[in-house]
């Protein structure tokens, strides 16, 4: 007999969580990794709660501000956010994750067992906002921090960089993104795969060959084949690695290198398409297990190393490759949307010391590909310094004629269905894709 799934706390309990989780990334700390320490009943609850609350949480605060302009202790303060970013107008046509009565309840009870003196300012905070939410929601945001929900360093950068299409890509980054998979191609394809959902009851739409967007996301034990190595959960932006660096094909045994490989999904998908002789490096040997996971449920096999990328002496055996994939390490600016906590925890000097690190993973790594080789360099990202500017300054430290960039290179893909780039976006297909940049180097 299968086990019985404990049930789920308390709305109480999972707003004294999801407050937790409020004043950790206040802290610096990774919603990941809180989530990770919430009790597992209460975990599914917690980070739905959470992501919501991190994408209304300039708004929240703002709200704050305004009704109780003396800060609360961080405890009662972290609570009143979360209760007001649940209690924050949505956007037709979503409707309120609870009724007004039971979130303003249930906060009061999670104060009284909280901080118990602090029950009834909650309970007044909660309930004028309740009243007067129209006009408190309309005076927060004339602060562009509530009105977009991204810190004012962050709205800036997005507009100096995008100034026709800002304000898009900061809604959009408050939106619940899809669920895309991709069908491995050693197994079959996306047509073949929707009838085997569809048995499921999984709603789906293939876009393109190998990806499949679901109507409603569902946990991957849902998923027929997952654990069999059928499918893999993949955004459509990032499944655009491996078919860019492999370009019209590589010859069999062809030498790879995969440079910041985990989780490892790209390098699963090249070794999909292909057959490889890949290296996969990545400097965190935690991070590198999940590689070795990933390719095992695939049924695929590479070299794994820990080592810093940007070091060959420690890790190059002096034999140079066809083509190397730099996923370098960035702001993740363009997916925001599956990691709502990012915005918050980013600071304004983040973007250059990153921008560093990816020079210097280019310079490290651009001597290793053989000639007619190939580097693709990828990020997360849709600030310009870590996409376009990088690789301009990038090409004009190469000597003449050494590095020319592959017109086929997408430059910035944008989270909308028009981004400008030099073709159009999975999003034009209706895979609504994560932010990226691709630049595609070739060595003459």
């Amino acid at each position: 007999m299968a086990p019985v799934a404990a049930p789920s706390p308390p709305l109480s309990q999972l707003l004294e969580h999801t407050a937790d989780a409020v004043r950790a990334v206040r802290g610096g700390r990774s919603l990941t990794d809180v989530l990770a320490q919430v009790p597992l009943p209460a975990r599914p609850g917690t980070q739905a709660l959470a992501f919501h609350v991190m994408r209304r949480l300039g708004g929240a605060d703002a709200v704050r501000k305004l009704v109780a302009p003396k800060a609360p202790p961080p405890p009662v303060d972290a609570l009143l956010v979360t209760a007001l970013a649940l209690l924050w107008p949505p956007e037709p046509p979503a409707t309120p994750p609870y009724a007004d009565h039971t979130l303003v309840d249930q906060a009061v009870t999670a104060a009284r067992r909280r901080v118990p003196g602090a029950a009834g300012f909650v309970n007044a905070v909660l309930r004028r906002f309740v009243r007067e939410r129209d006009a408190l929601v309309a005076a927060a945001c004339r602060d562009p921090v509530a009105a977009f929900n991204h810190p004012l360093w962050w709205i800036e950068r997005v507009k100096a960089d995008w100034p026709r299409e800002w304000q898009d890509v900061l809604r959009a980054a408050n939106r619940h993104p899809p669920m895309t998979l991709r069908v491995n191609a050693r197994r079959g394809d996306a047509a073949g795969y929707l009838p085997r959902l569809a048995a499921r009851g999984l709603a789906a739409r293939a876009v393109g060959t190998h990806t499949v967007v679901l109507a409603q996301p569902c946990p991957v034990a849902e998923l027929p084949g997952f654990d069999d190595g059928d499918v893999s959960v993949q955004d459509a932006a990032a499944q655009r690695a491996a078919p860019l660096l492999l370009g019209a094909g590589l010859p069999a045994g062809a030498r790879v290198l995969d440079a910041c490989a985990a989780p490892g999904g790209k390098t699963a998908h090249l070794l999909e398409l292909a057959d490889l002789d890949v290296l996969a490096l990545d400097h965190d040997a935690l991070r590198l297990a999940r590689v070795r996971e990933t390719l095992q449920r695939l049924h695929l096999s590479a070299e794994l190393k820990a080592a810093d990328a940007g070091d060959p002496a420690a890790w190059w055996d002096g034999r140079p490759f066809d083509a190397i994939l730099l996923d370098a390490p960035c702001t993740a600016s363009g997916i925001v949307r599956r990691h709502p906590d990012v915005r918050w925890l980013r600071r304004p000097d983040d973007v250059a010391a990153l921008a560093r690190q990816q020079a210097r993973l280019l310079d490290a790594l651009w001597p290793l590909v053989k000639p007619g080789g190939r580097l693709l360099y990828a990020t997360c990202s849709i600030f310009r310094a870590e996409g376009q500017a990088q690789i301009d300054a990038f090409l004009q430290r190469q000597p003449g004629g050494t590095a020319r960039l592959d017109p086929v290179s997408p430059g910035h893909l944008l989270p909308l269905a028009d981004n400008g780039s030099h073709e159009p976006a999975a999003a034009s297909c209706g895979a609504d894709p994560d932010g990226f940049f691709y630049a595609l180097l070739q060595r003459p």
